[in-house]
């Protein structure tokens, strides 16, 4: 075995049992060592799906795996005759990656996915390493985050008057989305219940941590005096993706009445994180707010406005004047 000569008892009366028992050391590569049963790429991928599913991830989550691994990843393997895990060398998984046509952000996440699969598959002991490790990422431009401006946010207010939909609905829900810093699709699904006198409290969808924030009395007035049962801005009823989308199509007819260019949801958030930040409320804070699980995201997408940083700045140019 590579190389060595080596003289064992198997312990064995079976010709064929010991010649199996040989095979398996040999593809394992050391004597003693068994390697578990490989499977196929597809099964693979199946058994890191089911995995994943029963480790109670998000169904977003799930949602990006399945539209890597079964819908690309899965159909180029067999296209290209590479089945079998141990094919999938760091040149496949180069040429894997040339067919994406992701932006260089979702080249970023997708790689990331790749590898968490095949680190998967390196642990099950079907691979001896990951070779999605030797894969770099894209280089990502950096995108300032443009919060909506308080001028933006009146003429929005204002444009909700002359919405011939129900203006009063996205009154509320802009109202909402800039006092709570909610995403969109935690705004939607809100229920009555998560909101107790002045404050708001629910898990995220996204990353099911807690979040807790007051809001003022007239947006608390406005929510609760929309009609429904259980939800504010959703029926209950068929696919909330559907609800967003509708909410989404009136915000952007509010926003062309106010001549807002670059409109979209997300804006109310920024506009949330940055409005704390300017005010001098500790990154970390600011985080919890957000309900992000890591307060290094919100470093990286806010730093710009972090004030006691920009502060430091302009001290040390400051300082450059007088020498």
């Amino acid at each position: 075995m590579r190389g060595e000569k080596i003289r064992k008892s198997l312990d064995l009366t079976s010709w064929e049992a010991g010649s199996d028992l040989v095979a398996a050391w040999n593809a394992s590569g050391a004597i003693g060592v068994v390697r578990p049963e490989v499977p196929t790429v597809a099964e693979a991928v199946d058994k890191f799906l089911a995995d994943a599913t029963s480790r109670n991830l998000q169904q977003s989550s799930l949602k990006k795996y399945r539209a890597l691994l079964l819908n690309r990843l899965v159909p180029y393997a067999q296209a290209q005759g590479r089945t079998r895990l141990i094919q999938l060398k760091v040149e496949a998984l180069r040429d894997f990656r040339e067919g994406w046509g992701f932006s260089p952000i979702a080249h970023e996440k997708n790689l990331g996915y790749l590898k968490a699969f095949l680190r998967f598959c390196e642990t099950s002991g079907w691979i001896d390493e990951n070779p999605a490790a030797a894969l770099k990422a894209p280089k990502v431009k950096p995108t300032p985050t443009l919060p909506f401006t308080p001028s933006d946010v009146k003429k929005l207010l204002g444009a909700c008057n002359k919405y011939d939909g129900d203006g009063d609905r996205i009154r509320a829900l802009i109202w909402l989305l800039r006092y709570s810093g909610l995403r969109i699709g935690d705004a939607v699904a809100l229920k009555r219940d998560r909101v107790s006198g002045p404050n708001l409290s629910l898990y995220t969808q996204k990353s099911g941590t807690p979040v807790r924030v007051p809001l003022p009395r007239f947006v608390v007035n406005a929510l609760t005096s929309r009609p429904g049962t259980e939800h504010f801005f959703w029926s209950g009823r068929g696919k909330i993706k559907s609800a967003i989308e509708d909410l989404r199509k009136s915000f952007m007819n509010v926003a062309a009445i106010a001549k807002i260019e670059n409109a979209h949801f997300h804006r109310f958030r920024d506009l949330f994180a940055v409005s704390l930040l300017e005010r001098g409320v500790p990154i970390e804070d600011v985080a919890v707010l957000l309900g992000h699980q890591n307060s290094r995201v919100t470093a990286r997408h806010y730093n710009p406005w972090v004030r006691s940083r920009q502060q430091q700045l302009e001290s040390v140019v400051k300082k450059t004047w007088e020498e």
